[in-house]
């Protein structure tokens, strides 16, 4: 257990919680949970097509899950704040600067996301060689809050 009833409390909570899992587990993943753990990541966007083909559910304002780090532990619990389903080209500069991997422009923004939706891993994932985005593409932009660290 831990030092105060509150972190007992979160981490009893954590454990019945559906994941959260940013990006494949690796660099980029311990990358997003030092964000959320800092505060500097408030915000996520996943293509819709991920959603469907993986047939989950799109997140629900009020939902809270329990963040996993690359090793699969549990380190944070997040509260889901809002969710917009939108083309790519309407994702704006506050959603972009949000998202806390320090980019400065959407196109900025644009290009780092584009570059893992193509990347294998996700056309392995999403069993598309050729999956593409483009200014039509439905994206999900999720806000969320830190709840509770954990450990």
């Amino acid at each position: 257990m831990t030092d105060s009833p509150a972190a007992d409390a979160a981490a009893a909570e954590a454990e019945g919680l559906p994941l959260a899992e940013f990006a494949f587990p690796g660099p980029l993943r311990d990358q997003l949970v030092a964000a959320i753990l800092d505060g500097s990541k408030t915000s996520t966007t996943g293509v819709e097509a991920d959603y469907l083909h993986e047939d989950e559910p799109l997140p629900v304002v009020g939902e809270r899950r329990a963040v996993v780090d690359s090793a699969g532990r549990r380190v944070a619990v997040i509260e889901v704040t809002g969710v917009r389903v939108a083309p790519l080209s309407e994702v704006d500069l506050r959603h972009a600067i949000d998202e806390g991997e320090g980019y400065r422009t959407v196109a900025e923004w644009r290009a780092g996301h584009e570059s893992y939706w193509h990347s294998q891993e996700m056309r392995e994932a999403l069993d598309d060689p050729h999956f593409t985005v483009t200014d039509t593409t439905p994206v999900v932009m999720e806000r969320f809050r830190l709840v509770a660290t954990l450990g």
